[in-house]
């Protein structure tokens, strides 16, 4: 593939099914990944929110590993300042250890829950302040260059854990360009900036240990299908439960309509919040492959963070294969030397 594709799985949690039925599906999918030419699968830091599995972020990312061979797995993000920095180390090294050369570490700085949430997670209002200082206090545990005295990670594993950081404005890419990190830009719900932190990160990127030259990453919601139609269709009834999903927050007893949603989606109000997937694929693998060229010829992206978002698993699975068919099928051919 001419640009690079990988997974950001939302461990969703389906009406009707439970969170170890989304464990399963994060596996297929995943497997799926593995075996479609996809280059890593990453899980996402999210709290108190009942459709989505992935709260123990490092957790999944090991069960995840025993169940495939050889694709990559990390964190798209951990919310740092939800944590101490020894201990995402400690994590992280553990899985290294036990699954080495296969094990990313996407960090950022939000914290992946509401205000009431991030109380109970003991996190200080400010602690985002100290995102920058943190990272750099994970990157010396994790490379045996402790920058507090007397104190390492253990365990610590052999083979590199890369850092990637996680950004939807200016700060993320300024960060990943002073500290030498790829940046992973959130453009499948946060698009405004996209351009503008992409420029930002490459003319201010300094070169590091871990990386020679900037590498961008975007993502981009997809729904592929055999049928134009029936992929619409799947992007309909997803961003349908999307939307019921953000709206009926401290109203969980009230129940919409389809022509209730798609009346609020139309609204000034709505539109704000359609707006957020505003960078989505859909259609059959074909248009799926077009739409992904021109987004990452757009902002030259070295590889795209592909939401699979319908609701069920076997169309997610499809979707996976299906754009992963069609983009290897076009990419253009290498020459051994």
């Amino acid at each position: 593939m001419s640009t690079a594709l990988s997974i950001l799985d939302l461990a969703s949690i389906a009406p009707g099914q439970s969170a170890r039925d989304s464990f399963g599906n994060s596996v297929a999918l995943a497997q799926a990944a593995e075996g479609s030419g996809y280059r890593r699968v990453w899980y996402a830091e999210h709290h108190n929110m009942g459709s989505i599995a992935s709260s123990a972020t490092s957790v999944l990312i090991g069960y995840v590993a025993a169940h495939t061979d050889t694709i990559r797995l990390g964190s798209g993000g951990i919310m740092l300042p939800n944590h101490s920095p020894l201990v995402i180390a400690e994590q992280f090294g553990t899985l290294e250890t036990l699954f080495p050369g296969r094990i990313d570490l996407g960090l950022g700085r939000a914290p992946g829950s509401d205000q009431k949430t991030m109380l109970a997670l003991r996190r200080n209002p400010s602690s985002a302040d100290s995102f920058p200082q943190d990272v750099l206090e994970l990157q010396g545990y994790l490379t045996g260059r402790s920058r507090v005295p007397g104190v390492q990670a253990v365990p610590r594993a052999e083979g590199v854990v890369p850092l990637y950081i996680l950004g939807s404005s200016l700060f993320g890419a300024q960060l990943a360009a002073q500290l030498g990190l790829p940046y992973a830009f959130a453009s499948h719900f946060a698009p405004d900036a996209l351009h503008q932190a992409v420029a930002v990160y490459r003319d201010s990127f300094r070169p590091s240990e871990q990386l020679a030259e900037p590498y961008v990453m975007a993502g981009v919601n997809v729904f592929a299908a055999h049928d134009t139609d029936d992929a619409v269709a799947q992007k309909t009834i997803a961003y349908r439960a999307r939307a019921r999903m953000m709206i009926k927050r401290g109203a969980a007893d009230v129940r919409y309509t389809d022509e209730e949603i798609d009346a609020f989606l139309a609204s000034p109000n709505g539109r704000q919040l359609a707006s957020m997937t505003q960078y989505t694929a859909v259609g059959t693998p074909d248009e799926v492959r077009s739409y992904l060229d021109d987004f990452a010829a757009s902002i030259e992206a070295d590889e795209l963070i592909l939401t699979h978002q319908a609701t069920q698993i076997e169309d997610r699975v499809r979707s996976v294969e299906l754009t992963g068919a069609a983009m290897a099928a076009a990419a253009p051919e290498r020459v051994v030397g």
